[in-house]
């Protein structure tokens, strides 16, 4: 890919951007310290602090003024009736976009055992968000044979308004992934996911308090990542996303924007974002649906 168009999709790209972020007590005063309001921000959900604390974070984070999109984990939720409950308590904040994953609750607190029969129910409740995002996984799951990954996005499209990539570290396993996701006729918009970057000795403090959710599951369960991230000359951004700028650029790949994995290293990760759009010649026009002010 010549470089001018490989750094208009760069650009893009990182102009479209969301951060993910764990629900401790202090991310509220690093996020409005740092991120203008309209920012999208997505809260994770952990059986470590239950969803009351996703939620709470979620309100808080919208009297702000950011753009909020909570993790409704559905093995998080007990039902239908729970389920409504919290439908209207977000509508009434204004949220507009969710993002369902299974979770990793064991056991289920109660109906939901996969996200699938989360998003059924929200479909019965008659679509409550314009925007439900859904996971996509390019790396094997621990526990889910590859095939059936790709099968459950195919099962879950006609609930779903998004796919989220799941983190990977290597450019050829994303790239083969979308090529094949696309080629099994899940015609979703992509948003890409992305670690920022961040301190292996924080990156290990904060998955021991917050517990393994949605953001370190991934690092627990792959060895040598945790090193990859910290070694010098290892893995970032920048060179992630050049050496997939094929694939992200493919007629076809309907790759929409990032979405960042903060590990709450929120400050960082904006100084990163920012000085690369600079060096890239800055925001690339309006943000879009799932994006962030630039």
């Amino acid at each position: 890919m010549r470089n001018k168009t490989r750094s208009v999709l760069l650009r893009r790209l990182l102009s479209h951007a969301r951060y993910e972020v764990l629900p401790t007590a202090s991310i509220e005063g690093i996020v409005v310290e740092h991120l203008p309001p309209g920012f999208t921000v997505t809260v994770t959900a952990s059986p470590a602090k239950g969803l009351a604390a996703t939620l709470d974070l979620t309100e808080r984070l919208r009297a702000h003024g950011y753009d909020v999109v909570p993790h409704l984990a559905a093995r998080m939720v007990s039902g239908r009736s729970e389920l409504s409950e919290i439908c209207d308590r977000l509508r009434a904040v204004g949220v507009t976009t969710i993002f369902v994953p299974a979770g990793d609750a064991d056991p289920p607190a109660g109906d939901y055992k996969a996200s699938l029969d989360l998003l059924e129910d929200l479909t019965v409740l008659g679509r409550p968000f314009a925007n439900v995002g859904i996971t996509g996984y390019p790396e094997s799951h621990p526990s889910i044979h590859d095939d059936l990954t790709v099968q459950a996005m195919w099962d879950k499209r006609r609930h779903a308004t998004h796919v989220v990539s799941n983190l990977t570290f290597d450019p050829e396993t994303l790239s083969a992934w979308l090529r094949r996701m696309r080629a099994r006729g899940v015609t979703l918009p992509l948003l890409v996911g992305l670690p920022g970057p961040v301190e292996r000795t924080k990156l290990l403090a904060m998955a021991t308090k917050i517990g393994v959710g949605e953001s370190t599951r991934f690092l627990v369960k792959h060895k040598g990542t945790l090193t990859r991230l910290a070694a010098p000359g290892g893995f970032t951004g920048e060179r992630f996303l050049e050496r997939s700028a094929g694939a992200l650029s493919e007629p076809g790949a309907l790759v929409e924007g990032l979405h960042v994995f903060t590990f709450n290293q929120v400050a960082e990760t904006e100084a990163w974002r920012q000085g690369l759009l600079q060096r890239l010649g800055g925001p690339f026009g309006p943000v879009g649906p799932f994006g962030a002010t630039g």
